[in-house]
């Protein structure tokens, strides 16, 4: 070997391959060689030569990157060490005659090549040798632009890998002072619309932030794949202070990184996003809180503080508590949003650590009865505003707060020990007071309710406690003071003793009478004995009465509509947090009778909507009540404003899905049969009663006419709760039909409701969910393919369904009948949905050969899994030859070609492999096989197709219940590395070899 000072080229390309080897060494021999050297062209055209074998090798192997890294590191060893100023000029030199020769070589020859491998190579030495370089490093100026245009260029290549290396080149060749900076232009364009998730996180790691570039990493956080979200985390926490987030931007960004699918960006969340914004911050949870907003955004704000208390060492949360006072309690001058939530946060968290946090939380936390009296302080000095206070933003944004706080004071009800009975007594008695009151704000009457109802076990006692205090609220005493009159006592005296006179007189008489034995006179006497003590006992009332003066009470029930959302509001949170074993009683029965019912008629939107959420709770609870006002339910679902009939459907589909359709016809039944109700119910339901004759013998039928109208609806809303509920009751099999399943379908894509995103992802969830489920539920599927076609392909040029792409929707619906995509495949191994899709398919073709569908039908017909049947490989074949002898068309006449000569193959392979089977088999699978299936309960009636405007969305799947494959056996640790040795690359015979550079 030569000394350093002296190796060669191609010694030092042979030694560089080796990862061992020591790079700095070899740059410095090579160096030493370079600089002795007077003409410097033959040591270029040299270098060049050997370099261009570790351009041609495209994939990542050792040898080629090490070679790659020793090329960019000798490049840019020129700048390395100060020198004077001759010998700095000098070297500048020939450090800009390197420079020239490789970038211009490699940027204006090799990115252009048609050869992937030699342009992935090219901007991979580009983006190596401009991170060599050192930090103040200069380039010419023209060379700066023909090396940005070049990579300009390679941004849009057609292979990722040379697109992220292009990418990662230009890193340093951004200017984001710049506003027209095409560097940045070009980056902003990846990250919108590059397919491939490398290419985004190539260009999230090398963008720099600024104003124009924070919503776009931002937005990457919503990427679809975990790595590219991951990503978008780590460069917000590292590079973006928290100052510069808006408080909505902060928000989304820990809603959606909190809660995301991935467990590995929950954690980098977690452990770098938080830790990073509160070292900014001084480590003050306090502060970070007051940058996010907590009273408009509590949960996420509870979320963060679960996930910093996660963090954090026992000890460190004890030192970190809110400042309390001798009693554990914050002062109530002292009480803010940020600081009671926190409070709030921290002894939920430690409440859930159960008896390991029980002495942790006596040191946050007072006793029950304490706690009690301090809450009951403060929730009366919540001020109730007048309608002229409420016109004042600042008065009204107090209330607000205060309300807030006492929420949260509320909520701290959970973390208390109620199991001493003292101090359970004083929470319950401070919480129905609370609810009594009529100075309570409307806004903590459900949470005061459900709190009260968590203390009692029993649901008897809950029914009983809660309807004595809407009675209290409702019909509350009030005293009335009136002056006795004095002549009308004196009347009244006087009236008692004639009253007394005649009754001693008559009953003297009584006594002649009997011992005359004058029964019958004795008889008459006794009946007015009787007369003229009722009469004794009235004036003795009267006098008592009158005697109580100022002591005198009365009951007045309250109509207004405050009054009646508060005892409705009660009334709903009572219903729901009922046992679904506990029926209704005769309470639950009088609050229906007495509120519930007549609030439906109330003419304040708020009031009838809270009657309907309790009046479709309640029919929950008891399928005799459903059968009852199930008929109110569907007339306020189609008549009353919008809120109040999404509520009545909502109830509608619980009503459904706990008893099934069969409820309707026994409802019907219920409103033909005479009414035994009262006269005060029936006015109440005079709606109701004046159509019983209208309900129709087939009630499943009119509600599924109702329900496909709401899908037309201009609502979205409304149009989204529907679809909604239709999912639900196709996936629990409450309905099987092919036709609204197609409606779903065409829904999903339509582009009307592009912005509709709840509807978008629960449609989305459930095609995968239900097609995956069962067979029964692929066969739907099936059934729905070609209404959906026709009704795609029919739709005039005006529909918003013409915007539709075809090809997207039938592609959604193969893999959904797939037979490999079921959860749990079916034992029938014989016929799938596949070969029935396919028959009808060929059928369609063979009814008009030139329809313009033809040719879709021919390219899916490819994409199908056909079963391995002998029968139905037959009887396939036989279609697609009639089809071959009446189709024109040449492309779809290829793909028929093709489908033969597949099944052909099948065929033989299925006889080579397959033994023979008895006659009774082979009669038995015939007539399995057949590929005809009668439609049973599923409804193939295609709906008309919608009006109104509708987005055409790819089906992408996201992995999610794939059914795993077979394991397989994994080969050892030897076996790999021995393999992986056979597969690495060597450039010595190459570069041994004469090569032909010309």
């Amino acid at each position: 070997m030569t000394a350093d000072n002296e190796i060669d080229i191609k010694e030092a390309f042979q030694r560089a391959q080796k990862g061992h080897n020591n790079k700095a060494k070899l740059v410095a021999s090579l160096k030493s060689r370079y600089n002795k050297l007077e003409d410097k062209t033959q040591f270029h055209e040299e270098f060049v030569h050997y370099l261009k074998y570790a351009m041609i090798v495209y994939r990542r192997e050792p040898a080629v990157e090490n070679v790659m890294e020793f090329v960019a590191r000798f490049s840019t060893c020129f700048q390395s060490a100060p020198k004077a100023e001759e010998e700095e000029q000098q070297e500048d030199l020939s450090n800009n005659k390197i420079a020239c020769l490789f970038f211009c070589f490699f940027t204006f020859q090799s990115h252009k090549v048609s050869s992937h491998a030699v342009r992935f190579r090219s901007c991979q030495l580009i983006n190596k040798l401009l991170g060599s370089m050192a930090e103040n490093a200069q380039i010419d100026d023209d060379l700066f632009d023909q090396i940005h245009q070049a990579m300009l260029v390679r941004v849009t290549d057609k292979f990722p890998n040379v697109r992220i290396q292009a990418a990662l080149a230009m890193t340093r060749l951004q200017q984001p002072k710049d506003p027209d900076c095409p560097t940045i232009n070009a980056y902003l364009l990846i990250l919108e619309n590059d397919s491939n998730a490398e290419v985004r996180r190539a260009v999230l790691s090398c963008i720099a932030m600024s104003p124009r570039t924070l919503p776009k990493v931002i937005k990457r956080t919503r990427d679809i794949k975990e790595n590219v979200r991951k990503l978008a985390y780590q460069v917000l926490a590292d590079k973006v202070h928290i100052k510069a987030l808006t408080i909505a931007q902060r928000v989304s960004l820990l809603q959606q990184g909190l809660r995301d699918t991935s467990e590995a960006v929950r954690e980098l969340v977690c452990s770098r996003l938080l830790p990073a914004w509160l070292l900014r911050l001084d480590g003050n949870i306090i502060e970070l809180l007051h940058r996010l907003d907590v009273e408009n955004c509590a949960e996420t704000a509870l979320d963060m503080l679960k996930a910093i208390f996660k963090a954090t060492l026992p000890e460190e949360l004890q030192q970190n508590k809110v400042q309390l006072d001798s009693r554990r309690l914050i002062p109530v001058d002292s009480l803010s949003c940020e600081n009671v939530l926190y409070w709030r946060a921290l002894c939920e968290f430690i409440k859930a650590k159960g008896d390991d946090g029980e002495e942790m939380l006596e040191q946050v936390l007072p006793d029950a009865a304490t706690y009690a009296d301090y809450l009951y302080g403060y929730l009366k000095s919540v001020p109730v505003l007048s309608e002229e206070q409420r016109a004042d933003f600042n008065q009204l944004e107090l209330v607000m707060t205060k309300e807030f706080i006492s929420q949260q004071l509320i909520h701290l009800i959970g973390c208390l020990d109620t199991k001493e009975e003292g101090g359970r007594k004083r929470v319950l008695s401070v919480l129905q007071e609370m609810l009594g009151l009529p100075q309570t704000p409307p806004s903590l009457v459900f949470l005061l309710t459900e709190k009260l109802l968590s203390l009692i076990p029993d649901d008897h006692r809950c029914i009983q406690t809660v309807a004595e205090i809407i009675s209290e609220v409702r019909e509350p005493i009030t005293g009335s003071s009136q002056p006795v009159d004095e002549n009308e006592s004196r009347r009244q005296q006087v009236q008692l003793a004639e009253v007394k006179v005649r009754i001693l007189e008559a009953k003297q008489t009584l006594e002649e009478c009997i011992s005359a034995q004058d029964f019958t006179r004795a008889a008459k006497i006794k009946d007015s004995i009787t007369e003229l003590e009722k009469q004794r006992d009235q004036i003795l009332q009267e006098i008592e009465e009158s005697s109580q003066g100022d002591d005198k009470e009365a009951h007045t029930e309250k109509n207004d509509p405050e009054t009646l959302l508060r005892c409705l509001t009660m009334c709903a949170e009572l219903l729901k947090q009922l046992s679904m074993k506990t029926r209704s009683g005769p309470t639950i029965s009088a609050l229906m009778s007495s509120l519930v019912l007549p609030s439906i008629a109330n003419a304040h939107p708020a009031v009838r909507n809270m009657a309907v959420v309790c009046l479709g709770t309640c029919t929950l609870h008891s399928k005799e009540v459903a059968k009852t006002h199930l008929v109110l339910l569907l007339q306020i679902a189609q008549l009353d404003e919008v809120k109040i009939r999404i509520s009545a459907l909502r109830a509608i589909i619980d009503l459904l899905l706990l008893f099934g359709f069969q409820l309707l016809s026994e409802a019907a039944a219920t409103q033909a049969a005479p009414s035994s109700q009262s006269p005060d119910r029936q006015e109440v339901e005079v709606a109701a009663t004046e159509q019983k004759a209208d309900v129709p013998e087939d009630g499943a039928q009119s509600v599924l006419v109702m329900l496909s109208e709401f899908l037309d609806s201009e609502v979205s809303d409304l149009r989204t709760e529907t679809a909604e509920g239709l999912a639900k009751l196709m996936y629990t099999g409450r309905i099987s039909s092919a036709k609204i399943f197609s409606r779903l379908v065409l829904l999903w894509y339509n582009p009307v409701t592009e912005d509709d995103t709840r509807l978008r992802h629960c449609l989305g969830v459930f095609f995968q969910l239900y097609a995956r489920e069962s067979r029964v539920h692929q066969e739907v599927v099936e059934e729905s393919f070609l209404p959906t076609v026709r009704t795609l392909m029919n739709a005039p040029a005006t529909s918003p369904l013409a915007e539709v792409d075809i090809n997207n929707v039938v592609e959604l619906l193969v893999e959904l009948t797939r037979p490999s995509a079921l959860i749990k495949p079916s034992p029938n191994t014989g016929v799938c949905v596949h070969d029935y899709l396919a028959v009808r398919m060929c059928g369609e073709m063979l009814k008009d050969a030139t329809a313009p569908e033809v040719r879709l039908y021919a390219k899916t017909l490819s994409n199908l899994e056909l079963s391995s049947d002998e029968t139905v490989r037959t009887d396939l074949q036989t279609l697609l030859q009639q089809l071959v002898q009446v189709v024109k068309d040449r492309v779809c006449l290829r793909a028929l070609e093709k489908i033969i000569s597949q099944l052909a193959d099948l065929k033989e392979q299925a006889e080579i492999l397959s033994p023979p089977r008895p006659k009774e088999e082979e009669s038995r699978a015939g007539g399995r096989s057949r590929l005809r299936r009668g439609n049973g309960s599923v409804d193939t009636t295609v709906f008309e197709r919608p009006s109104g405007s509708y987005i055409s969305l790819v089906f992408l799947s996201d992995g999610e219940n794939v059914p795993e494959s077979l394991p397989v056996m994994r080969p050892s640790r030897r076996a790999k590395t021995a393999a992986l040795e056979k597969t690495k690359l060597d450039l010595n015979p190459l570069i041994f070899q004469e090569a032909n550079v010309s």
